[in-house]
């Protein structure tokens, strides 16, 4: 059902607008923009249908376009382009076009009846997808070439490692907004915006990113993992990781080779046995000895119990464990203040 912004019947203002056509060229115009059907047809399968060439139905296409838009009807409809446009101007200015038309109504036909409109109207301006952006339609193509500046210049600030909230990006949308843009208009439209662009999307968790980082655009297991341990919080047996990942992603994970390629990426730090942290969490890698050497080069010498305490943080090992790597004399050495150095 349409929302309330919208009081006209989309379906009812375009037969209108195609009544006075001849046959040819109105069933055309419904073929190409799927005016009585969930999609659209392409130059070539019209043509095929009429068995005229792809030129030949794009003519007609233009044609007819310019007819009704000189049409009486189309002059009787002003108040149907100014409601849409209203629309469009509340929801941004500038839309992503499959989401504006989702905002509109969920009914596909429908849809494609107000897509129809769109490109029949003088104050809509379609932008075509690129490299960068979506397809996307504007009433004020000034305002947005700001919006896409300001996309840029946020994603000129994000690495292939940031991972955001919503909120996280919106706020650095905000921080990175043209002087067109108003922070007060960009409060309420930056969500609509960043869906926008083709470089920022979001992982299958929710969170923000680049979409050409790994931990936006996920791959295999290893990106999966990364995601599970990241929501986790904390460090996880690979075996806990595998069942996450299959009760989250619905996608199988095999405990052996999770294991395999956690220990081979190294946003991954193996912590005790089977037991993995991510490396941004400040865990150092290396077995028990590389860890105490790392910390006692850090901190000077310690006594055995700040050692052990130290150590702890780093490893998921009993202190048996780190008692017999300290008491090895081919690396570790105690002064008589009964502190450890390195040898």
């Amino acid at each position: 059902m349409i929302k309330e912004v919208i009081t006209f019947k989309p379906k009812k203002v375009v037969k209108d607008l195609l009544a006075g056509l001849p046959e040819r060229a109105r069933q055309i115009i419904k073929m190409r923009y799927g005016l009585d059907a969930d999609d659209g047809m392409t130059l070539e399968a019209i043509g095929q249908t009429y068995n005229i060439t792809r030129e030949r139905v794009r003519q007609i296409e233009d044609f007819t376009l310019k007819s009704i838009r000189k049409s009486s009807v189309m002059n009787a409809t002003n108040d149907v382009f100014n409601e849409l446009k209203a629309a469009m101007e509340e929801y941004g200015g500038i839309v992503h076009e499959q989401e504006f038309l989702t905002y509109l109504t969920k009914d596909e036909p429908t849809q494609n009846n107000l897509h129809f409109l769109l490109v029949l109207g003088d104050a809509f301006q379609k932008m075509r997808e690129d490299e960068v952006f979506h397809h996307r339609w504007t009433v004020d193509p000034n305002y947005a070439k700001s919006v896409h500046k300001s996309l840029e210049n946020l994603c000129s600030q994000l690495s292939e490692d940031d991972l955001l909230s919503e909120g996280d990006m919106i706020a650095k949308f905000l921080e990175s907004l043209d002087e067109g843009i108003s922070p007060e208009r960009a409060k309420v439209h930056a969500r609509r915006w960043l869906a926008l662009s083709k470089n920022i999307g979001q992982s299958p968790i929710g969170e923000w990113g680049l979409t050409k980082s790994p931990n936006v655009k996920v791959r295999g297991i290893r990106d999966y993992a990364y995601l599970i341990m990241r929501k986790h919080g904390s460090p996880m047996h690979f075996t806990e990781v595998a069942k996450a990942i299959e009760a989250t992603f619905k996608r199988k994970a095999n405990p052996a080779t999770c294991h395999n390629e956690l220990i081979k990426d190294d946003r991954f730090v193996l912590v005790g046995r089977g037991m993995y942290a991510l490396t941004e969490w400040g865990y150092s890698k290396g077995v028990v000895r590389d860890v105490i050497r790392d910390l006692i080069k850090k901190n000077g010498a310690m006594t055995k119990e700040e050692i052990l305490s130290k150590v702890m943080k780093e490893r998921y090992v009993k202190e048996n464990t780190i008692l017999v790597n300290l008491k090895n004399p081919k690396y570790f050495k105690e002064n008589k203040q009964g502190q450890f150095t390195t040898v």
